[in-house]
């Protein structure tokens, strides 16, 4: 017989390092043709952070963030971005990222100002022109950086960010580790068969609370890509490990969830923004990972009656323990 069962989970994370400084630095050099050169420490490692780290800056500048390259990772040149761990580079790396591109823009708007006869607090940089007191000018940013260039005026910035953070006191446990948070909540429906124990996942809703998604569908494609990871961690991968040497090393024996075993994932993007993120935003690398697990392991619960302790959740436990059951 085939039963199936909804499942809830949810979750809050701590982004960046605990209680532990964790800076990053950036460097934007804006060159005379509007393209940049923004140098940052952060690695991309699939996630998708220089094509974020360029769309903050061009958002910033008021260019195309296809007129940037970022060099990112290069212990030669590039500042220290810190680890590409703890779903910290959008927050922190983006932070630095924007303060870097805010201090390259201070002498352009300067020379903007003069060039205008306006005080440079009502200019903008917008879509490759300058604007005044929200109004279009003729003037473009390229003819701003051509003058600077004549004066011999340098447009290259520098920021660097590290989260407000405190230590835990040893004897209270009170302290600030982090200085923000993400949050989600994953309901997922399951089909468990009776007969032979397989789980079967149907259908999974992820809402996960971004700050604010500088790119819509990378954020969509890690909450996929950590719903994946987290369906293989609750029926699928075990470490089997006999007198400290791991026997299943090679993927015949050691499974991984395969397309096949990947139902709908409706996304919902939640943008609360936070404050100190950089235009609100905030990490979503593994919070897109925390809640699957826990959100199957409640479905199946909810479908049979009983509750399985450990995973993952194979077909052998689920029939063990519906035999218990029985028995008792």
């Amino acid at each position: 017989m085939k039963k199936r069962g909804l499942g809830i989970g949810c979750m809050w994370y701590g982004i960046g390092n605990t209680g532990l400084p964790n800076p990053a630095g950036a460097v934007v050099d804006w060159l005379d043709d509007t393209s940049v050169n923004l140098m940052v420490g952060c690695a991309d490692i699939g996630q998708g952070s220089s094509t974020v780290l360029a769309q903050i800056v061009a958002e910033e500048l008021g260019i195309s963030s296809t007129d940037i390259t970022v060099i990112s990772a290069d212990t030669m040149i590039t500042p220290d971005g810190g680890a590409t761990s703890a779903s910290r580079q959008t927050y922190i790396s983006g932070n630095a990222a924007r303060l870097a591109a805010i201090d390259a823009k201070k002498r352009p708007l300067e020379e903007a100002g003069m060039m205008l006869k306006e005080d440079p607090a009502n200019l903008v940089f917008k879509a490759g022109g300058v604007w005044a007191n929200g109004q279009k000018t003729g003037i473009t940013i390229k003819d701003v950086l051509s003058n600077c260039r004549k004066k011999g005026k340098l447009t290259i910035g520098n920021g660097t960010f590290n989260p407000d953070t405190t230590g835990l006191d040893l004897k209270t446990g009170y302290g600030s580790p982090y200085a923000t948070y993400a949050f989600a909540t994953q309901v997922i429906e399951v089909e468990v068969d009776t007969e032979t124990g397989q789980v079967e996942i149907l259908k999974i809703v992820a809402a996960h609370d971004v700050g604010r998604a500088i790119n819509p569908v990378l954020v969509e494609g890690q909450i996929q890509g950590g719903v994946s990871m987290g369906i293989g961690y609750a029926l699928l991968e075990e470490v089997i490990s006999v007198r400290g040497q791991i026997k299943n090393t090679n993927l015949s024996d050691y499974l991984i969830p395969t397309i096949l075993d990947i139902p709908d994932v409706t996304s919902i993007i939640i943008e609360d923004t936070e404050p100190t993120g950089p235009f609100g935003a905030k990490g979503v690398g593994e919070p897109a990972l925390i809640p699957t697990a826990a959100a199957i392991a409640n479905a199946v619960y909810n479908a049979i009656g009983v509750r399985i302790y450990s995973l993952p959740i194979t077909p052998e436990k689920v029939l063990n323990a519906l035999a218990e059951r029985d028995a008792e």
